[in-house]
């Protein structure tokens, strides 16, 4: 046979310790309620006497950042393209900041949705080129005096000029397009 526990069948032979007593009233719980943690917590920020009119839904700030990404990617190439001719060698490094320019409406705006940063690297490209062909462009207009066959001309000659550094430059646009709106999304 064992011996009992003691205190399990009588008083226990611990010594007696302090009373704490406090001097705060004790606090009352309303009915209902759950403690923070536990299973049935109701959502933290959810008011559900909020009307749906004054919630922000996330749909229509993606329909903004859809609107304005692509807008970005135009005025980024546009920028490219009107640079100074004489830097034109050097300005093949700015598609990363045509990808950030693109990225920040997407990422900010647009939020965590997992279509958006395949969308941002398409952009930064299709920004990247149109800021070539802007500059292509500007070289072909400055060379000869008609508009006839301006566009024929121009690709033409963007064709010529391509390097394999310049794809280079569109792998960075793609990469960084994607990384950034991802990246800014994130940190939103």
């Amino acid at each position: 046979m064992t011996a009992p526990a003691p205190g399990a069948d009588g008083p226990s032979l611990r010594p007696r310790t302090a009373q704490h007593y406090s001097v705060a009233p004790a606090l009352e719980t309303p009915e209902g309620y759950v403690a923070p943690g536990m299973p049935g917590v109701p959502v933290t920020g959810y008011d559900p006497g909020t009307p749906a009119a004054h919630r922000r839904t996330p749909r229509r700030r993606t329909a903004l950042a859809l609107l304005l990404a692509p807008l970005a990617a135009l005025l980024a190439g546009l920028a490219y393209g009107c640079a100074p001719l004489r830097a034109a060698d050097s300005l093949g490094w700015l598609a990363i900041a045509q990808a950030g320019l693109v990225a920040l409406p997407l990422g900010l705006l647009g939020g965590r949705n997992r279509l958006l940063p395949p969308l941002g690297a398409l952009l930064s490209a299709g920004a990247l080129l149109l800021g070539q062909l802007t500059q292509q462009l500007r070289v072909v207009h400055t060379g000869t005096s008609t508009p006839r066959g301006l566009l024929h001309d121009t690709l033409t000659s963007w064709r010529a000029d391509l390097r394999p550094l310049d794809l280079t430059f569109y792998a960075i646009a793609l990469i960084g397009g994607f990384l950034l709106t991802r990246r800014t999304a994130n940190r939103a």
